[in-house]
């Protein structure tokens, strides 16, 4: 039987980015990934995404304020979250949470707006996926300071530390195509001491395409390329990979 996989990450609902979707769908279920999760990240681009998740039956979809964004958050914006959260699509919010590599927004304003959606997140019983970049610390401070939640960090790039932090609060992980490049020996020592059931597959589409193709646009039918290098990461076959992270991928998102 062929792998199946999930890619549980991606902005592939982006029409510059993909002009022609149907036939990005198209070539991710002949390279054997069945079903696909969007990410809208702020108030237009959630209602985008649910319009094109309603297009596909094999798509879900992520609705939440990229900490990147937040510049623009506002309460009314939430109480709009809180009722798409609600459409049968929809299977987490996120992509949450702090960035400092970049300044679109202050860091109160992201601290604000992640405690704000974390609080929703609760009240709604959902699982919450996260975007950390140079803020993993300061990130799981807040999270160990709250009562645990479903929680997956997109696109892990912490220390060996880090990752521990997150193991211990139940969290999972989602790996991308940096896990294939030729000089991320540390990312895949830090995930060779994550439980494999605690990882999912992710490609960020249309970003950081996998080897061989890094430097081009990426897509969902590279996710192959992902789980082989996780294969070698964790000596288990491909479809070991594919099975277990499709799995987990499931019971995170409750589909």
């Amino acid at each position: 039987m062929e792998p199946v996989f999930i890619d549980t990450h991606c902005h592939i609902h982006d029409e510059q980015a993909f002009p022609e979707p149907e036939a990005a769908v198209a070539r991710a279920m002949a390279a054997g990934v069945s079903q696909l999760v969007v990410v809208g990240i702020q108030p237009e681009d959630w209602l985008r995404a649910l319009a094109f998740s309603e297009r596909f039956s094999n798509i879900w979809v992520i609705l939440g304020w990229h900490p990147n964004r937040t510049a623009d958050y506002t309460a009314a914006s939430l109480a709009e979250l809180q009722n798409l959260l609600a459409h049968p699509n929809v299977v987490a919010l996120g992509e949450i949470g702090l960035d400092f590599h970049w300044d679109y927004a202050s860091k109160e304003t992201q601290f604000f707006a992640l405690n704000e959606q974390l609080d929703l997140a609760e009240r709604l019983h959902v699982p919450v996926v996260f975007h950390a970049r140079n803020a993993y610390a300061e990130l799981l401070d807040v999270l160990e300071a709250r009562a645990p939640q479903p929680y997956l960090f997109h696109c892990f790039a912490g220390n060996a530390e880090e990752a521990a932090r997150a193991v211990a609060l139940g969290a999972i992980f989602g790996v991308d195509g940096p896990v294939t490049y030729k000089k991320a020996d540390d990312l895949r020592g830090v995930l060779r001491d994550v439980p494999l059931d605690r990882i999912v597959l992710e490609t960020d589409s249309p970003y950081m395409a996998p080897a061989p193709h890094r430097g081009k646009p990426n897509e969902p039918s590279y996710v192959p390329y992902i789980a082989q290098s996780l294969s070698e990461v964790f000596g288990v076959t491909v479809e070991d990979i594919a099975a277990r992270t499709t799995q987990t991928a499931k019971r995170f998102f409750r589909r």
